[in-house]
């Protein structure tokens, strides 16, 4: 991707003489230039071992240290060539901003050494800046700059390059037409200059883009040529891509022994070559066609092996699409336990995902912002030097100058217009962009119907229910537990728990009301009522159980203290709505959430224990196994009928 510029010297046995009396007869200040060049090209060299090493700070300082020397050199040349080096640096280290400026300043100096070469290669470059940051418009836009800069030159292979650049980025926005059509032509240029690395990699894609569109026959038939192309010339990263494509293409048509056949042998090239990227990908989608073919161990064990993999490479969504791959596989063979583990692991796995996307939008939100203060700021200080300019030639002038100061001010005018106009318009969707975000939190906080009367009506007005059961929860003996974590420790265990109950909740619909301290709280069939909302609740409280269970296990194995917990639930009559206007929150009043705090604190860990009103409700569910505990004493309440209640056996 990106072009380094080698500053060669290469010296013929047959001169040494003659160079060696020109050292003789030089001028020490000529001789002293001589020098500090060759130190430069030495410091330049070794910050491109160091990167090559991943070095990066050691490289960036020898690459600042070499732009010092030729800058006092005057070398434009070989100061675009520090400048490339530094902004390739940045760049490794995800610092986009200033490497965007550093190839920004390398073009600046190739422009003032006319070397062309140098020009097109920043270009690239910068388009690969705003490619890293999905800012797709102006990659494409400096891709296409790069390719008439080269197309100058006579680089077929680099305008091949950059074509098949601009045809991956349309083919991460499924603009098939346009990725299909840059293809084609970068197959064009690379088959002209028998480049066949190249010409496979991009055969691969049109098969990739004929795949998306079904076109099956043609798919598999730019598949086998890049097969074809890739073995003959022993391209073992390109053949391992395409077994791949090929495997997924058998898969969609159901041919899942072919399927089975293409990516095993995927595997084993990308196990050869280390690429573990690849062998990852492979093995879970191995995993996925073993699960289809009834092969359920085969499955599990593609999928467990391709997810040790991705773990170590922190590859996300690789990840997540192994943990689907197992939990459809274990929930197929009736092994519930471990079916929710991965599916637990599947929606956190997911929700990473959606926070680095998000992230990854904010950052060039941001990115985008200081640019724009920096143009800003580059055209004002033009605007300034314009105006100064004309000054001058006013002075000897004037009548000219008249007309032409009208103009400018016309042009400035217009162009403030429109710029104006631009701002505003970014202005409107960036303000857009935080409304969407805003009402997402609000939702987050408050039920859908609350938080849209709350924003039409400036309040919400108190309700009465009468059938809503109350869910509480507490971790038995917590202090005594958590004396032996460290804060951080504590809150993060927590922290899992709660985050556990929140996915549970959401499955079965049921409202989060509020956490005190390690207690959980919710409540069924709020804001909307609901004739299943006491089950439901009673299912939730089971699986917070089934969960905390594990997670015990899983600390006991790593010898960590692990917290117990009691489940209650009472079912009644209360008010819901919202009060103060500071820190505001959605809860609930009435004797039914002391009654459902009674059940929780007689409960038994690892037990669900319901009053006597809930136990009324949902006696007749099949599903569900009753054990009726007796006549419990509860505090201000007197003696209370109270069940366990548990998944039943069928």
């Amino acid at each position: 991707m990106f072009a380094i510029t080698n500053r060669c010297k290469l010296v013929k046995e047959k001169y040494c003489f003659v160079i060696l009396l020109f050292f003789i007869m030089t001028p020490p200040l000529l001789y002293g230039q001589i020098k500090a060049e060759n130190k430069a090209d030495s410091l330049l060299t070794k910050s491109k071992i160091h990167l090559k090493n991943g070095d990066y700070d050691i490289a960036l300082s020898l690459a600042n240290q070499s732009l010092v020397i030729f800058s006092e050199l005057k070398d434009y040349k070989a100061i675009g060539d520090s400048y490339n080096q530094i902004a390739t640096i940045y760049f490794y280290k995800s610092k986009f901003r200033e490497a965007l400026k550093a190839f920004q300043s390398s073009k600046v100096f190739f422009n003032k050494a006319d070397f062309k070469n140098g020009i097109a290669s920043s270009t690239n470059n910068i388009g690969a800046i705003y490619y890293s940051l999905g800012n797709y418009p102006k990659a494409i836009d400096y891709y296409k700059a790069a390719i008439k800069i080269h197309e100058t030159l006579r680089n077929e292979s680099q305008v091949a390059g950059t074509t098949q650049n601009i045809g991956n980025i349309y083919y991460v926005l499924n603009d098939f037409v346009n990725a299909k059509l840059y293809y084609e032509k970068a197959e064009k240029s690379h088959g002209k200059s028998k480049n066949n690395d190249a010409l496979a990699l991009v055969k691969s894609s049109l098969g990739r883009v004929y795949l998306k569109d079904k076109n099956y026959k043609k798919a598999l038939s730019y598949f086998n040529v890049s097969l074809k192309l890739a073995t003959n010339s022993n391209n073992r990263q390109v053949q391992t891509e395409v077994l791949y494509n090929i495997g997924e293409l058998y898969k969609i048509q159901n041919k899942l022994l072919n399927a089975i056949n293409y990516l095993n042998r995927s595997v084993e090239i990308a196990n050869a070559i280390e690429n573990n990227l690849q062998k990852s990908t492979s093995l879970v989608a191995l995993g996925h066609v073993y699960l289809e073919f009834n092969k359920k161990n085969a499955a599990i064990s593609k999928c467990n092996d391709g997810l040790l993999i991705a773990r170590q490479l922190h590859a996300i969504s690789i990840e997540e699409a192994a943990c689907k791959c197992l939990y459809n596989t274990y929930k197929s063979i009736n092994n519930p336990l471990k079916a929710l583990l991965y599916n637990e692991q599947m929606y956190l796995l997911r929700d990473s995902l959606n926070l680095k996307q998000t992230s990854d939008k904010v950052l060039n939100m941001q990115f985008e912002k200081e640019m724009l203060l920096d143009s800003i700021a580059h055209t004002e200080k033009e605007r300034k030097a314009e105006l100064a300019h004309q000054k001058i030639i006013q002075k000897k002038e004037k009548q000219r100058n008249i007309f032409i100061i009208v103009g400018c001010f016309a042009l400035v005018i217009a162009g403030g217009i429109f710029s104006r106009l631009r701002f505003v318009k970014k202005s409107k969707a960036r303000l857009q962009v935080e409304k969407d975000r805003s009402e997402h939190l609000l939702h987050n906080i408050l039920p859908e119907e609350v938080a849209e009367e709350l924003k039409q009506k400036g309040y919400v007005d108190a309700q009465d229910f009468e059938t809503v059961p109350i869910l509480f929860t507490d971790f038995k003996s917590f202090t005594e537990t958590a004396s032996h974590l460290t804060p951080q420790e504590l809150v993060e265990e927590i922290n899992i728990c709660f985050k556990a109950f929140d996915a549970i909740i959401e499955q079965y619909q049921i409202e989060k009301i509020k956490t005190i301290g390690d207690a959980y709280m919710a409540a069924g069939g709020l804001p909307k009522p609901d004739t299943h909302a006491t089950k439901k609740t009673i299912m939730a409280a089971i699986d917070m159980q089934t969960f905390i269970a594990k997670r015990k296990q899983e600390n006991t194995l790593r010898k960590k203290p692990a917290f117990d917990m009691r489940v209650g639930i009472h079912v009644g009559p209360i008010v819901a709505g919202i009060v103060g206007v500071k820190k505001f929150q959605y809860d609930i009043w009435g004797d039914t959430v002391n009654m459902a705090s009674r059940m929780e604190s007689n409960g038994v860990t690892g037990k669900v224990n319901i009053s006597s009103n809930t136990y009324q409700l949902v006696k007749d569910e099949h599903d569900l196994a009753f054990e009726y505990r007796g006549k419990i004493a509860v505090k201000g309440k007197g003696e209370l009928d109270m069940y366990f209640v548990s998944k039943a056996l069928l």
